[in-house]
């Protein structure tokens, strides 16, 4: 079967590409408005772009809902910085939670039932729940397409990292520890707990 995405729908392309890029890390994204209204959203097309500067990616969507930009890009466009807080076992629920849309001024870290802790070098709280947290200022925002089906990638760079003491060990994040969740489609989420190892293979000796 090929399929060209020129004659697919919006829903039927989402499908697709939720259903086969599995699974996906998810960006548990704090943001704050101009008015000092904070917002909590979870966020699964999520990866890190490269070391030096540290610098982390999301893309937020358009809301169909709302038929806008979500809250947390537009908290950016206001704020230009944000914290990527990790998911896990223990902060599921939490992270569940705050995937609820509500108009903006609707504080999610309550209801998610979270604690929001300072940050050492930006304004935005991280989640005091989450095992890792980035502190990032906005790099950039590459806007892809506006209205239904766009999205846009926001670049964070990212100047200081909390890392709890139990999922770190000399420079490592420990898998175990850790206990991180990966994102499948509708609402479908996966347990990363049978981990293998797989070194990589050396170029052959001439």
């Amino acid at each position: 079967m090929i399929l060209d995405p020129a004659n697919l729908n919006n829903k039927d392309r989402y499908k697709l590409m939720i259903g086969a890029i599995v699974p996906r890390p998810i960006a548990w994204v704090s943001t704050m408005d101009k008015t000092g209204n904070l917002n909590l959203a979870p966020f699964s097309y999520f990866t890190a772009v490269c070391p030096d500067p540290m610098t982390l990616l999301f893309c937020p969507g358009w809301s169909s809902a709302r038929d806008r930009w979500k809250d947390t890009l537009n908290n950016i466009q206001e704020v230009p910085e944000f914290v990527i807080n990790i998911t896990n076992e223990a902060t599921k629920e939490g992270m569940n939670r705050s995937a609820t849309e509500f108009e903006a001024h609707v504080d999610e870290f309550t209801w998610a039932g979270v604690t929001p802790a300072p940050s050492q070098n930006i304004s935005v709280p991280r989640v005091a729940e989450a095992p890792v947290a980035f502190e990032c200022k906005l790099q950039q925002i590459v806007v892809v397409k506006e209205g239904p089906g766009g999205g846009a990638a926001v670049f964070g760079e990212v100047l200081r990292i909390y890392v709890n003491d139990t999922v770190y060990d000399n420079g490592y994040i420990l898998p175990e520890q850790l206990q991180p969740i990966g994102r499948l489609a509708g609402t479908t989420y996966a347990h990363i707990n049978d981990l293998f190892h797989m070194p990589r293979v050396p170029v052959p000796k001439q």
